[in-house]
């Protein structure tokens, strides 16, 4: 052939060849075409689907331990010195028990002084009741005028109310000199003090601040709208701003809402054996029940400008493809999230590596795998 083509003339030659060259460049195109229609996938991924576990349903709020009552032991003696002080902060004491002592020579000074003053009127009374005892048995015989037995029937009166009035004396010191001593009103831990020895103390001052019966409680604040879901004598798991866990049990609700917060308190009682102190800041979440939900693990979800996306998986003119799919996630237990809406049960999701894809992207199934905890 190569004989032939040299015998043919130089212009003849051209125009035979100019074709063959044309023809070279349109099957590189059309190779080239054919390979962009097989695309090649973007990822390799697993499959998972849905499903259908057992949720709690809770209610979690914030809130801070408070003593279940505080009382406030204060002095009734006045103008009296402190001598002695029998307990410090973080004492438990019992009811009853012995808290401080004040002096009580002056009390005392008072005290007798009163008795003395009672006896003078008994004295006194005794007195002028015998004399209106005879004024009386005269009254009939004419020795004595009107007037005079009721002089003496007068101040056998005034005898009698003078003793009561000394006796009502002696009482009041007999209870200022009680309280020169200072008793725990109830069981509990001491949670401040303010008595120095040494001190003189006026009536109505604070001495002491007792947690009654050592019993705290936690005062969460929940939204109005979940307060209906909360119920007295419901079970609460609580975590301490230190991360103790314990559990209560709520006391009582409050009956009114927080214009400012739109919260509303839920009291609850503190067991006696927890960490917790009186104070500090806690949060929990109360238990109401449970129900059934869609869940999926937290790796198959995206997140991308501010919303949460799944990517679903379909087969499309022979290709396997992803679709973006908007969802709206609510409950978690452990590694599943609960989806409450945007995705139906039966659907087919990718369970990892869904931040490197984009909407409509081709893709190789490997496997498929469940979304068991």
């Amino acid at each position: 052939m190569i004989s032939t083509l040299l015998c043919i003339p130089r212009q003849s030659l051209a125009s035979k060849l100019l074709p063959l060259f044309l023809m070279l460049p349109m099957v590189s195109y059309a190779a080239t075409a054919n390979e962009v229609l097989v695309a090649k996938p973007a990822l390799t991924v697993n499959v998972i689907q849905p499903q259908r576990i057992t949720l709690p349903l809770k209610v979690f709020a914030n809130g801070n331990i408070a003593a279940w009552q505080e009382a406030i032991i204060g002095s009734e003696a006045n103008g009296l010195r402190l001598t002695q002080v029998q307990v410090n902060v973080g004492d438990v004491v019992s009811k009853g028990q012995l808290l401080a002592e004040f002096s009580e020579e002056t009390v005392l000074a008072d005290l007798n002084q009163a008795k003395a003053k009672l006896m003078e009127a008994e004295a006194q009374s005794h007195e002028a009741l015998a004399n209106a005892e005879r004024a009386r048995t005269l009254q009939n015989t004419g020795a004595m005028s009107s007037q005079q037995i009721d002089q003496y029937l007068t101040a056998a009166d005034t005898a009698k109310a003078r003793v009561e009035v000394a006796k009502a004396v002696v009482q009041t010191q007999q209870i200022q000199l009680k309280n020169t001593k200072i008793y725990a009103p109830d069981s509990g831990v001491i949670s401040a003090r303010t008595a120095t020895v040494g001190a003189v103390i006026s009536a109505g001052s604070e001495l002491f601040r007792l947690i009654r019966q050592s019993r705290l409680e936690w005062r969460a604040e929940v939204v109005s709208a979940d307060v209906a879901k909360v119920k007295v004598g419901m079970q609460v798991n609580i975590t301490g701003a230190d991360g103790s866990t314990f559990s209560g049990k709520v006391r009582k609700l409050s009956p009114t809402v927080d214009m400012q917060t739109r919260n509303s308190l839920i009291y609850v009682d503190l067991p006696s054996s927890n960490t917790a102190k009186a104070g500090m800041y806690a949060k929990g979440e109360f238990v109401s029940g449970q129900s059934s939900a869609l869940a999926i693990p937290q790796q198959a979800l995206v997140l991308r400008d501010g919303f949460t996306y799944v990517f679903a998986v379909k087969s499309e003119r022979g290709k396997t493809i992803v679709k973006q799919i908007k969802v709206q996630t609510g409950r978690r237990l452990l590694n599943l999230v609960e989806i409450v809406s945007g995705l139906q049960a039966q659907q087919s999701i990718v369970a990892l590596g869904g931040a490197f894809l984009s909407d409509n992207d081709v893709v190789k199934v490997v496997s498929a795998t469940s979304t068991k905890k």
